[in-house]
């Protein structure tokens, strides 16, 4: 078994992404919004207040959230997951485009087998 994280700075890309992972026969996954650790500590401005924080969008738009994807994959489905992922997203090498990275799960209890 594999965990398969994909961080994606273009959430655009979440709907289409999952669509295509559940057709290649990839179910499963955990989506979670993130913020990555530059747009934290590039915020060069002092936090609004709470009432304020819906404003934040409108305001600075730059601050979008990404989305991070975990996936638990049996090690035959790694390269058709990074296959789709690629295809639906371009890639990662350009900058700010996101991340996906790979590692062993070595043990795991509540997956559903298939």
């Amino acid at each position: 078994m594999q965990l398969m994280v994909i961080v994606l700075k273009k959430p655009a890309c979440l709907s289409p992404l999952l669509s295509r992972l559940d057709e290649a026969g990839i179910h499963g996954a955990t989506v979670v919004e993130s913020t990555g650790m530059r747009q934290i500590l590039g915020a060069d401005s002092v936090e609004p207040p709470p009432a304020f924080g819906a404003l934040r969008q409108v305001i600075n738009p730059e601050r979008e959230q990404s989305r991070t994807v975990f996936i638990v994959l049996k090690t035959e489905q790694v390269a058709a997951a990074e296959k789709v992922v690629h295809e639906v997203t371009g890639g990662f090498d350009k900058p700010d485009s996101g991340i996906l990275f790979i590692v062993p799960v070595t043990h795991h209890e509540g997956i559903v087998k298939e």
